[in-house]
């Protein structure tokens, strides 16, 4: 009898894929060093993004509890956060809010993408650059506890923005940082399993904090809403996006909530 040989992959094969991935997006979307000779895979690293938003939120967190046990002032504190934010990106998505910035300033829409590829920025990068790293510390400023879930909950959603945008609208690039994670999500259901992540982690919220439920089910609400919103304005603006308005989502997304859990805290 002739052995019958599947093609289809086995479980570790599945395994050690998703594994790659997950450390390709790590490698991609943070600073975090890892071993030269890990195999990373790049191929559908946005799918990954939500989660490493909740592992740097994880991150900020700690730096954040450490530095209040230090007794440092929690102004100072929140600056200093913000800093470590951009530091763990690589200031990835903070460069990409501050291009689409100088794209969308210019009135001819013809010439936006053009501007948005020039590496050199321009006066409305600069003050959109101030504006979220202002808005995000005196917003952290105002959030005295539990920061660690404001910081989680906002990168999570952030990310979970991009890909919403990434699965939902049109790239307008042929090429890019961007053009890889269009060529591996194409359905918005690619983005039900981080979203069901990102509302698990308001009902664990909810599980250690009973008490404020009602604060747990609005920030996963405005977080879903924020997400889904500031990606649908920037297609609007430019009729789809490209790997700078992927950035521009998960910046005013973080921000843009950070501001509006402050009416909660």
């Amino acid at each position: 009898m002739t052995e019958h040989h599947s093609s289809m992959p086995t479980k570790d094969g599945l395994g050690r894929s998703r594994l790659s991935t997950f450390l390709g997006a790590i490698a991609f979307y943070t600073c975090i060093p890892l071993p030269s000779h890990w195999r990373l895979k790049f191929h559908g690293i946005a799918a990954w993004a939500p989660l490493i938003g909740l592992l740097i939120g994880g991150l900020l967190g700690l730096a954040d509890a450490g530095l209040q046990r230090l007794g440092m002032p929690i102004l100072v504190r929140s600056a200093l956060i913000v800093v470590a934010w951009i530091g763990i990106t690589g200031g990835l998505h903070l460069d990409g809010a501050m291009d689409s910035a100088d794209g969308l300033a210019v009135l001819d829409p013809s010439r936006r993408l053009e501007v948005m590829a020039d590496s050199r920025t321009g006066a409305f990068g600069a003050m959109v650059v101030v504006a979220i790293v202002l808005l995000k510390t005196v917003a952290l400023d105002s959030l005295e506890t539990d920061r660690w879930i404001y910081l989680m909950a906002a990168a999570g959603w952030g990310r979970w923005g991009q890909l919403v945008a990434i699965a939902r609208y049109p790239y307008l690039k042929l090429e890019g940082k961007g053009a890889l994670h269009k060529v591996a999500i194409q359905s918005v259901w690619q983005a039900l399993p981080s979203l069901l992540m990102l509302l698990g982690f308001s009902g664990m919220v909810v599980g250690l904090h009973p008490q404020q439920w009602v604060e747990a089910i609005g920030m996963a609400i405005s977080g879903c809403a924020i997400a889904v919103l500031t990606a649908a304005w920037f297609n609007h603006k430019l009729g789809g996006h490209t790997g700078d308005t992927y950035g521009a989502v998960v910046e005013w997304t973080e921000t843009l909530l950070l501001c509006v859990l402050t009416m909660a805290s």
